[in-house]
């Protein structure tokens, strides 16, 4: 693989990144280092855009088309449990999702182009803070990323444990899911735990809209639609003897596709509106999409997946995967510019295979060389030498 000869260095970056994670928005660590190692590599570079972004442009000869690629450098708030001699030198945080791994492999990919790459374009390289949660994309985007650096198309990539190591999933259309976060608010009449016909339990009232909001999924949508709708928490200021007068439910709805979300979103109103009424006491809906659904463009997935099989084989790509509910940020790029979005495995055993956001988990470093030789063959292909 092209960057083979890189992997020792990319390995020392990615134990670097992982051993000081930094959370969103405060990457300003990882952020001045990304952008020294760009500008040594003879890269052209800015930064400050989306507050601690780094992005990086490389042209090189006389060709005009141009690809952005994307990797996100934020850490979360999880006290590693590993004990590996790279683990994390801070309390309570960790790249427990691969995102010291994503930075080091669109890092050996920009040396090996700036060094040896045979294409004529400008490559976009872009380095996206706080992917984790939902604001970062955005904060770029508002800062003109693609206003100042357009693109014809941007490409992200993840890691994701379980499936082998090195090999790669994608899709035409939805690939993750938008993420909804709601909270609703019962305002009922409390009183004495005896005396419950003197009032109406928030906790009663409650109950029946976590009941109700199950049917959205199982009764409202097609069955050959996906969406999720989870009660996470639910709190009152009831006490031992003392009914509820107050109670709010707050929780996730995911979805594929923007007409389902909006279809969630209608279904939760109305079942609250409903069930509120019926008991008299008045509720209250706040439902806030955090993350869109990233819908890859049909050519850049079918592109993305021929860069892959000319690295791996067909064997090794599956390019019509069953779409994730999971969400991510990169979703905000591909609403702003086409784009395709990538799954990679990171392993079936071991720390490799343990779930994203885990403590225990731990980004495989094999994929640095593949993960990085990838993105060279996409920008080869994409942007060729003239014959």
């Amino acid at each position: 693989m092209k960057t083979s000869n890189l992997q020792d260095t990319m390995q020392q970056w990615r134990h670097d990144f992982h051993q000081n994670p930094e959370l969103g928005f405060d990457e300003h660590r990882t952020s001045a280092r990304v952008a020294s190692l760009l500008k040594s590599f003879g890269i052209e570079t800015f930064t400050g855009i989306g507050k601690t972004g780094v992005v990086g442009v490389l042209q090189r000869g006389n060709g005009t088309a141009s690809i952005g690629l994307r990797a996100d450098m934020d850490a979360l708030p999880i006290n590693e449990i590993n004990d590996y001699a790279h683990r994390s030198t801070k309390k309570d945080v960790m790249h427990a999702c691969g995102h010291d791994g994503h930075t080091s492999m669109l890092l050996g990919a920009a040396q090996y182009l700036a060094e040896s790459g045979e294409f004529s374009g400008r490559v976009v390289f872009i380095f996206q803070p706080n992917e984790e949660h939902g604001f970062g994309a955005q904060a770029m985007l508002k800062d003109g990323l693609f206003d100042q650096h357009p693109v014809d198309a941007v490409y992200g990539m993840h890691n994701i444990p379980g499936m082998p190591t090195g090999t790669f999933a994608t899709r035409a259309g939805p690939v993750t899911a938008s993420e909804s976060l709601f909270e609703i608010k019962i305002t009922a009449r409390g009183g004495h735990a005896a005396l419950p016909h003197m009032g109406v339990d928030a906790i009663v009232v409650g109950s029946e809209i976590v009941a109700a909001l199950q049917t959205i999924v199982s009764r409202k949508l097609n069955p050959g639609l996906n969406g999720v709708v989870s009660v996470t928490e639910f709190t009152s200021d009831g006490g031992r003897n003392v009914l509820p007068g107050n109670a709010v439910l707050s929780g996730d709805a995911r979805a594929l596709t923007p007409e389902i979300n909006e279809t969630i979103e209608a279904r939760m109103r109305q079942i609250v509106n409903g069930i509120c009424m019926a008991h008299d006491v008045e509720g209250e809906v706040s439902y806030k999409t955090a993350f869109p659904a990233t819908i890859n463009d049909a050519n850049c997935a079918s592109r993305a997946s021929q860069a892959a099989r000319t690295l791996l084989g067909d064997d090794a790509v599956d390019g019509e995967c069953e779409p994730k509910l999971f969400s991510e940020d990169f979703s905000h790029m591909v609403t702003a510019q086409q784009g395709s979005y990538v799954m990679m495995g990171n392993g079936t055993s071991g720390s490799h295979s343990r779930p994203l956001h885990s403590a225990d988990y731990d980004f495989n470093d094999e994929l640095l060389t593949i993960g990085s030789s990838y993105w060279v063959n996409l920008v080869e292909q994409e942007l060729p030498k003239p014959q």
